[in-house]
């Protein structure tokens, strides 16, 4: 199943994204919270089957967000269904 992000609220201090269906029925939401050098990433889906797709959606818009502050400290919270989600194998 394709998903995209759908802007709720973008502000130079946080974001607020819906994550919709190819059909626009809302499925999870993301936030992006910018703190000096931190970004702080929560996003929960209410779907088991878009996990992937969610990994392969937000892993280059954290990249991107990341090249415009380098130096970036990175600290998210990402769960599908009830699972937690790992960005990459180094996260705890």
């Amino acid at each position: 199943m394709q998903i995209y992000f759908s802007p709720e609220v973008i502000t130079p201090e946080y974001q607020v994204l819906n994550v919709v269906d190819g059909k626009n029925k809302g499925v999870g939401n993301v936030a992006f919270l910018f703190a000096e050098k931190k970004l702080y990433v929560y996003g929960i889906l209410e779907e088991d089957e878009v996990g992937a797709d969610f990994k392969d959606l937000i892993t280059p818009y954290i990249k991107g967000l990341a090249k415009a502050k380098p130096g970036l400290d990175i600290f998210s919270c990402l769960y599908v269904g009830c699972k937690k989600i790992k960005l990459n194998e180094e996260e705890k």
